[in-house]
C-alpha cells in the first residue's frame, strides 16, 4: 500500500508566501516537510503544470510527495478533491478529500486520506466554520473509513499536540508555513510536535536496584 499523508503536511498559497513559492516550499522540505499539497487553481494549466514540476523536483531529493489539489494530477498520481466532488474519485495511486462534517466523511469510498477542516479558526479560508476545536475534531475522527488530517489555523506546537491526541494522523498547514520569517524553522518546530505527540512513551519500567526477583524459593 502506498504511503499517506501523515506529520505536517504544507498547502501551498503564493498569495500570502513572504518568499517565492519554490522557495518557500524548498525552505520547510528542508525543514522535514516531505508531503506538500498545490494549490493555486487559478493559475492556468501550463503554468500550473510548469510549477507541479519544480515542486516535484524539490521533493524527490528527500523522498518527498507532492499531491495537487482537484481532479487533474498534472502528470502526476495523487490528487486533493473537494467535498463536492467528484464521485466516484478517480483511480489514482494516492486520492485524499476534504470534508467538514459527519455527512462529508461517511461518503468516502476508495479515497486515502481526508482532511477535516476548520479545526481553528482560520484568516486564510474562512468560509467554513465553526471551528471544530480538539474536541469536535476528536469526535468525527472515526466517522469515516480514513485516516483524518487537521487542518485550519493550526500554527503552534501545543495546537499540533491537540489535534495528534484527538486521533489526527497529520496536521495540514498553510499559513504558518507560507507566512513564516524561517519556514525551515517553523516546519522543524511543528514537526518535533507531531513527532512528540505521535511516539507513545515506554511504559516498560526498567529494572533498578530495588526491584524485587522472584526465584522458586519465594521474592528476594
Amino acid at each position: 500500500m502506498r504511503d499517506r499523508p501523515a506529520g505536517v503536511v504544507l498547502l501551498t498559497d503564493r498569495r500570502v508566501a513572504r518568499r517565492p513559492l519554490v522557495e518557500v516550499v524548498a525552505a520547510a522540505v528542508d525543514g522535514g516537510v516531505r508531503w506538500v499539497v498545490l494549490r493555486e487553481k487559478d493559475l492556468p494549466r501550463a503554468e500550473r503544470l510548469a510549477l507541479a514540476v519544480e515542486l516535484r523536483a524539490v521533493l524527490a531529493d528527500v523522498g518527498g510527495t507532492l499531491i495537487v489539489a482537484g481532479p487533474d494530477p498534472l502528470d502526476g498520481d495523487a490528487v486533493h478533491l473537494p467535498a463536492a466532488g467528484p464521485y466516484p474519485p478517480p483511480r489514482l495511486g494516492l486520492v485524499g478529500r476534504s470534508c467538514h462534517d459527519a455527512a462529508e466523511l461517511a461518503r468516502l469510498t476508495t479515497e486515502d486520506y481526508a482532511t477535516l477542516s476548520p479545526v481553528l479558526p482560520t484568516r486564510t479560508k474562512p468560509g467554513y466554520g465553526p471551528p471544530l476545536g480538539p474536541e469536535g475534531l476528536r469526535a468525527l475522527v472515526g466517522v469515516g473509513p480514513v485516516p483524518v488530517l487537521a487542518l485550519g489555523g493550526i500554527e503552534a506546537p501545543d495546537q499540533v499536540r491537540a489535534c495528534v491526541a484527538a486521533g489526527a494522523t497529520g496536521v495540514a498547514v498553510l499559513g504558518a508555513l507560507m507566512r513564516a520569517p524561517d519556514p525551515a524553522a517553523t516546519a522543524a518546530t511543528l514537526g518535533s510536535a507531531f513527532e512528540e505527540a505521535a511516539t507513545p512513551m515506554s511504559r516498560t519500567p526498567h529494572p533498578t536496584a530495588e526491584t524485587p526477583t522472584v526465584t522458586r524459593e519465594g521474592t528476594q
